[in-house]
């Protein structure tokens, strides 16, 4: 008798999708190695997911405190690795050129480390925001499921207009690689 409850109780919550995910993964590689992520990105043309999110000074930022820009979010692991470091430095540069235009530079990274990063490397035309204490990777559905990147966020680009819908996003195919730079500025100068 007990079994059989045991089984309704596992039948049930895996038919309501609590025992499993219920979103469709996606697939990304790195280094020619396949690691799936929560979901796939959010959908051009529509409104982009909410977001709360911690700043280098510990203070909570959310997409509403950038309302009326351009917004670019540069998602990616780690700010202690090469091409993310890379990544960062690219849109640094860039950010300074675009009018009305903010970077958000989104990993998982402590605040601390990101705070550190940027003074070390002077990165001061991009906003650095963790994902430590948030949902994000799971609502724009860039949190890495499996591999030893477990947790971590893949590397992606996405482009927010002032009216807060989405009208560029690139998953990169391998995170191992760097992002189409010129394929998101050119999404914020239309």
């Amino acid at each position: 008798m007990f079994s059989k409850i045991i089984f309704s109780t596992l039948f049930f919550l895996s038919a309501c999708g609590f025992a499993q995910n219920t979103k469709t993964s996606n697939t990304v590689l790195m280094r020619g190695t396949p690691v799936r992520t929560y979901s796939k990105l959010p959908t051009v043309n529509k409104p982009a997911p909410k977001f709360t999110l911690t700043d280098v000074d510990m203070k909570e930022q959310t997409l509403d405190s950038y309302k009326g820009k351009y917004v670019i979010l540069n998602i990616f692991p780690s700010v202690d690795t090469g091409v993310c470091s890379a990544s960062v430095h690219h849109f640094n540069e860039d950010a300074a050129n675009l009018p009305n235009t903010v970077v958000l530079c989104i990993s998982k990274d402590l605040p601390f480390a990101q705070k550190r990063f940027c003074g070390a490397e002077g990165i001061k035309n991009v906003v650095m925001l963790s994902d430590f204490r948030s949902d994000f990777g799971w609502n724009y559905g860039v949190e890495m499921i499996d591999s030893p990147m477990k947790g971590l966020l893949s590397r992606a680009v996405v482009v927010i207009d002032p009216s807060g819908n989405i009208i560029y996003e690139e998953q990169v195919s391998d995170i191992s690689q760097e992002p189409n730079y010129e394929a998101a500025i050119n999404a914020v100068k239309g």
